[in-house]
């Protein structure tokens, strides 16, 4: 490739490439942007009954540079210990209607596809960052969903229904997960706003309660680290590792509530549903001998208790090296995948989550299955039957888990080649690596600094999941995210 490319240019060139080879469309059609040009502002309304419900202090918190907003939330005491939940959920189907040329487009990709040098949405910018995004301070169409907690982290009661609704603050994970944990100043966004303070201790106390009886059922606590790309213009000029902070625990325990909620919603109004499942491992045994490396033991049989347990433990005794016990065991419980529950069906529950009930609904703006699901709740809302019959909607979950194993792999391919760029000045280099991938296609380690991960081409024999090994970097590829190493001996 022409030396003169920028790095931005290249990997875009990259993204397009391996997006089409997997089936995914990068490009949005002409009868796509015919319709978005057509789109003169938000939706104003909808056929089921809308609250107002503007006046809560509604907040979003999300990645600094986000503008695709999909939810909203909001916590009052009720007394007693009890608090009263609500999170509002963009209102795509407003503005999107079913079979319509942007809903044809975004049941293509199913997701949005996420690369270090371009995003590519499932919808419009036009509409995710703008008229379907809840936006700062704009007023927009919701769907509620309301739950009460007690002061022991149980549901006691829930609801979901319209609202109408206005983000009083547009939030950043760092900067409100670093004051959470008092680590860092109160936010400007957060001050800015009167009693935004009070209201985000309100959501922490809840999600803390809602944490720790997922935790006690067996929901799985993992820390893995997320690589984001840095650029200096057109050139890439790092990858930095995200960790979690109490921000991003806040927002994911608050929505597993709320898909638990919806899911639940659907059953009981004898709507088909589509489940986000996570089965359960079919390389336990694997795990169960990861255990034992640390002189622990696990059942023969999965147990989702006894693996938290385990995590828990491995988490206090030896926390600098739990990141890589984390990406090993995530990869050893395999993908999720999307099915649908038939009314009275007994669809497999989230064994990583360690829940039964689980629809994703939370990202309409960037996922199909939650724009699907959006679509059955507003027409039990609205007193109608579903909207989709049952073979289309197991045709259509099946494609969504299809698409997004596909969109998986493209990310993870353009951030290696993205790895591969920041490699090329190092290759020789000696690092130590953890074994994440151990398959008849070949074993796959990652490093550290930088958080890349490549292939051993040389002395894997005998390496499994989970294993630490030393290995020197012998070759990269950045246009097929290739990055190679060798094994050279232990870590």
């Amino acid at each position: 490739m022409n030396d003169n490319v920028s790095n931005r240019a290249r990997l875009r060139a990259i993204a397009v490439t391996v997006m089409r080879a997997r089936g995914l469309d990068p490009a949005m059609p002409a009868d796509v942007l015919a319709q978005t040009a057509a789109l003169q502002g938000p939706a104003q309304t909808t056929e089921e009954p809308v609250r107002d419900l503007r006046a809560l202090l509604w907040c979003s918190i999300d990645n600094d540079d986000s503008r695709d907003l999909d939810q909203l939330s909001v916590a009052e005491p009720l007394g007693g210990g009890a608090t009263r939940t609500l999170v509002a959920i963009a209102d795509v189907d407003a503005s999107v209607a079913k079979e319509s040329p942007i809903d044809r487009h975004a049941a293509v990709n199913t997701t949005s596809v996420y690369t270090p040098a371009v995003i590519f949405p499932m919808l419009p910018e036009k509409l995710s960052t703008d008229l379907t995004s809840l936006a700062d301070q704009q007023d927009r169409l919701a769907v509620v969903i309301e739950f009460t907690v007690a002061s022991d982290g149980s549901l006691t009661g829930s609801d979901v229904y319209g609202a109408k609704v206005r983000n009083r603050a547009k939030l950043a994970y760092n900067a409100v997960g670093a004051w959470l944990a008092g680590t860092g100043p109160l936010p400007p966004a957060v001050a800015a706003v009167a009693g935004m303070d009070a209201q985000l201790r309100v959501q922490d106390g809840v999600a803390q309660a809602l944490g720790g009886v997922l935790h006690e059922h067996g929901a799985l606590d993992f820390e893995t680290v997320e690589v984001r790309p840095l650029f200096d213009g057109d050139t890439l000029s790092d990858l930095r590792p995200e960790t979690p902070n109490r921000a991003k625990a806040l927002i994911e325990y608050l929505m597993i509530a709320a898909n638990g909620v919806t899911a639940r919603f659907l059953a009981a109004h004898g709507s088909p549903s589509i489940r986000r499942v996570v089965k359960t491992p079919e390389r336990w045994d694997r795990i169960v001998a990861l255990a034992a490396q640390t002189g622990d033991s696990l059942p023969a049989a999965a147990d989702s208790r006894a693996l938290a347990a385990f995590l828990a433990k491995r988490k206090a005794a030896d926390p600098a090296r739990f990141s890589d016990l984390s990406h090993a065991v995530i990869r050893l419980l395999g993908r999720g995948e999307y099915v649908v529950e038939l009314p009275g069906g007994t669809a497999p529950g989230h064994f990583g989550l360690a829940v039964k009930d689980y629809a994703h609904s939370t990202a309409p703006n960037r996922r199909y299955p939650d724009l699907l699901t959006q679509r059955l709740v507003k027409a039990a809302l609205a007193g109608h039957a579903a909207p989709y019959a049952n073979d289309d909607l197991e045709r259509l979950a099946a494609h969504c888990t299809q698409q997004e194993d596909a969109a998986n792999k493209v990310e993870r391919q353009v951030q290696k080649s993205a790895a591969a760029m920041l490699m090329m000045s190092r290759i020789g280099a000696r690092f130590d690596a953890l074994v994440t991938g151990a398959q008849p296609k070949g074993t796959f380690v990652r490093i550290a600094a930088p958080p890349v991960e490549g292939m051993l081409v040389s002395g894997q024999q005998g390496l499994d999941v989970g294993d630490h090994v030393a290995v020197q970097l012998s070759r990269v590829d950045v246009d097929r995210g290739f990055i190679d190493f060798v094994r050279v001996g232990k870590a």
